[in-house]
């Protein structure tokens, strides 16, 4: 889910592969149509207006959209893992978990506007396992992460990274156990 940058409509992707705009009362005013095989896990808007996942949409959903990266620019960029942002210039960046199959970086890396990787480990954090990315007001790359991943043992962690070096800021934590960092209340830092 995001909001317009003017505001005024929140896109939703859904279940049944498409990605929908509702107006302030909840109303459909825009459907980008069926498109097969979305994985309708997220999306944000570009500087240029685009909302974008690994495929760009124009703000109407009115044209099938373009991939932003190629298949495979990360080795595991899907599910748990996975978070992307855009920064004041148009650099995409990525993150990138470890999947089942133990492929993986647990890293960001950084594309410049035009999808040419500039930095394939921004950040180097081992107590980085990253769920979700967001790019703060200040710029910074905020990233929920559970590490080690799935482990019983795990410590979820809000990480703050500094966007052009991947300097680790600070480490917002629960002070309470908790697995996911969806949700944490009671944090410290």
């Amino acid at each position: 889910m995001s909001l317009s940058p003017a505001g005024d409509l929140v896109y939703v992707t859904s279940g049944d592969d498409r990605v929908l705009a509702l107006d302030k009362n909840g109303n459909v005013t825009l459907d980008s149509g069926r498109k097969e095989g979305l994985d309708g896990g997220g999306g944000t808007f570009a500087p240029d207006g685009r909302r974008g996942t690994i495929l760009a949409l124009p703000p109407r959903l009115d044209t099938e959209g373009e991939q932003l990266l190629p298949d495979g620019a990360v080795p595991f960029p899907r599910g748990f893992g996975f978070g992307f942002g855009f920064g004041d210039g148009g650099e995409l960046y990525l993150s990138s978990g470890i999947g089942p199959s133990g492929a993986g970086d647990n890293t960001i890396t950084l594309f410049d506007r035009e999808g040419r990787l500039r930095n394939p480990r921004l950040v180097s954090d081992p107590e980085l396992s990253p769920l979700d990315l967001v790019i703060a007001p200040s710029g910074n790359l905020v990233v929920s992460s559970e590490w080690p991943f799935g482990s019983p043992q795990a410590t979820a962690s809000i990480r703050e990274y500094e966007r052009s070096t991947g300097r680790l800021i600070r480490v917002l934590a629960p002070s309470v156990s908790c697995r996911s960092p969806d949700g944490v209340y009671g944090l410290e830092g």
